[in-house]
């Protein structure tokens, strides 16, 4: 019983894979690790590689209790040091990246500590469906702001109304992006401009419209929400979100 009570509890952080994604899941990561979380922190093996020839990371910089993984993003191999095309990652991720989270996760499971839960970037969530098969908590955390998150959750409405797609590339030009979004809880005098801008496509199956919609809506599968902001600056766009997601945290 003793040693059950002092083992550490084991988050595996995962960032969609670009920078802006990567940055702040570090940074929650290294304030878990500071309360006591033994870290396992998981990257493509494109962006590990990068990372590598950067010289930001050597074996000396790996602690036992903060360690880094990898599972493939699915992409054709490629040394560019770059950020990927967005839009194909996200299908690829969409399409390819469980297997592989999920062997990794069996893995991670059978060393010590066990993993307690996964923490998980808002637009990964094919680790819910890993993180559900294996009875793990999953915790979501969404990198952009409260009213940023609030506008994705909007595309599912968008799409309903038949607001997004636009009928045409002229929509983007012409004001019909001024017209008034009035029903979003939280969120006063917007506009379809002020909107998370992958609603302006002409396209029914661009990719990261559709993307992005699917991850906001699977919010509401995970433990527990992070959004990467405090209360005091989005509190009524926070409060409005509480009826609508798990537990909410900042």
């Amino acid at each position: 019983m003793r040693c059950m009570s002092t083992r550490k509890p084991h988050a595996v952080c995962i960032p969609y894979p670009a920078q802006g994604h990567v940055t702040p899941m570090m940074m929650l990561a290294k304030l878990l690790h500071s309360h006591g979380f033994h870290i396992t922190f998981v990257n493509t093996q494109y962006n590990h590689r990068r990372l590598l020839r950067s010289k930001a990371l050597s074996s000396a910089d790996v602690l036992p209790d903060f360690r880094f993984e990898t599972i493939p993003d699915g992409l054709p191999p490629s040394d560019e040091d770059a950020t990927q095309d967005i839009p194909s990652l996200c299908e690829s991720i969409q399409n390819n990246a469980l297997p592989p989270f999920l062997d990794l996760l069996r893995q991670l499971n059978e060393g010590s500590p066990p993993v307690s839960c996964v923490v998980s970037d808002g637009v990964m969530s094919f680790t819910v469906d890993a993180a559900t098969e294996l009875s793990i908590p999953e915790v979501m955390f969404w990198t952009p702001s409260a009213c940023g998150f609030m506008g994705y959750l909007q595309y599912k409405h968008l799409l309903e109304r038949g607001l997004t797609p636009l009928k045409d590339e002229s929509d983007i030009t012409n004001g019909y992006l001024d017209m008034a979004v009035e029903w979003i809880p939280g969120l006063k005098n917007m506009r379809l401009k002020d909107l998370p801008t992958f609603i302006r496509t002409t396209d029914p199956d661009d990719i990261m419209l559709n993307y992005c919609n699917r991850e906001a809506q699977r919010a509401s599968m995970a433990k527990a929400v992070i959004m990467n902001t405090f209360d005091e600056l989005e509190q009524p766009v926070l409060e409005a979100m509480a009826a609508m997601l798990p537990p909410i945290y900042t």
